[in-house]
């Protein structure tokens, strides 16, 4: 989650490295976890938290965050009024 909040607050646009042991960034983590994946079969994919397991927990947040079972809010245009957009949860 400390990755994800300071990646968010700085606004930087580069993959971060996750797992400096396995040189995996959290873009990979997160690509995997969009296709499905759950913590465990990306810990054996790819290998991540198998060594030092100091990034255990930001990997895990970030799975989280983007799982596909995650709720997001999405647009939607109202016919009567075009050009409005409202913020459906």
């Amino acid at each position: 989650m400390r990755a994800i909040i300071i990646r968010r607050r700085f606004k930087l646009f580069k993959p971060m490295i996750i797992c400096v042991c396995r040189r995996v960034s959290d873009k990979t983590i997160a690509q995997c976890a969009r296709s499905g994946m759950a913590f465990d079969d990306i810990q054996l994919e790819l290998g991540v938290a198998t060594q030092c397991g100091q990034c255990e927990g930001c990997a895990r947040d970030i799975v989280a965050e983007c799982a596909p079972g995650q709720s997001v809010a999405h647009l939607q245009q109202h016919n009567a009024e075009p050009g409005r957009v409202s913020i459906a949860a």
